[in-house]
């Protein structure tokens, strides 16, 4: 067994012509697949696997790296190695709320504010949010989780001053929907979708604990209250693999 006492040590073909990573990254995704690595399992630490196969922590990690761009695995700087654990449904409708699409799953929705700030809406924002530009809008970047796996990264405006102290509400709830009800907005439904795709930047790589370069799937949203004022412009980030969209 290895020094975590879960696997037993696995020993590598030497010479070959398969590189030691590449080898370690088959044996542990045939795990994933045949499902003795459970969905959103911790895989051991890198210190353990290095045992388990014989190499120096090096090696585990590139093959780390190489779950990771196949989608099969994600590394949270910190916390490990975690195994994906598949996508989850997203349904695109009238009424399209993060948390409560997550919460059917079975899993914790949670919402993080990374930063805020007042800024003039340019051209793009002030049409999405029907105001004129250069007005004043409260701009949020968030990340939203599903049990603490990064599922979304966004960038979200709101209309000033209605919505003035947004922010503190936001990070509070952890929920869009809850901290609107602290400004009277019991209901709100989605105006229009865009859907699009590209690469991840580094940066957004970094949020959703993804590989630069692995594919997004981009939402650019907008949102009116129940007299249909326009009152959310959203811009947001899928990791591709973490999530289903159904259109409704």
């Amino acid at each position: 067994m290895n020094e975590a006492g879960d696997s037993p040590v696995t020993a590598l073909r030497r010479g070959g012509g398969l590189a030691a990573w590449r080898q370690i990254a088959d044996a542990l995704a045939g795990e994933i697949r045949s499902g003795a690595l459970a969905r959103g399992a911790q895989l051991p630490a890198e210190s353990a696997l290095a045992t388990r196969f014989g190499v120096n922590r090096h090696t585990v990690r590139r093959a780390l790296g190489v779950l990771a761009e196949d989608g099969l695995v994600r590394t949270t700087q910190g916390k490990g190695s975690f195994v994906e654990q598949g996508p989850i449904p997203y349904p695109i409708g009238p009424r399209t709320r993060f948390s409560e699409i997550v919460t059917r799953t079975g899993r914790e929705a949670w919402g993080d504010l990374i930063a805020a700030a007042t800024v003039p809406a340019d051209a793009g924002w002030a049409e999405a949010l029907g105001i004129a530009p250069g007005a004043p809008i409260l701009e949020l970047h968030t990340v939203h989780r599903a049990d603490g796996a990064p599922i979304s990264t966004a960038r979200t405006c709101l209309p000033l001053p209605r919505f003035s102290g947004f922010d503190a509400a936001y990070a509070a709830s952890g929920s869009i929907t809850r901290a609107y009800a602290g400004y009277g907005v019991a209901d709100y439904t989605r105006l229009s979708t865009r859907i699009g795709a590209r690469p991840a930047d580094a940066e957004e790589a970094a949020r959703l604990d993804i590989a630069p370069g692995r594919s997004l799937i981009v939402l650019s949203s907008v949102n009116v209250d129940g007299d249909g004022q326009r009152i959310q412009a959203t811009r947001s980030l899928f990791a591709a693999d973490r999530v289903e969209l159904v259109v409704e």
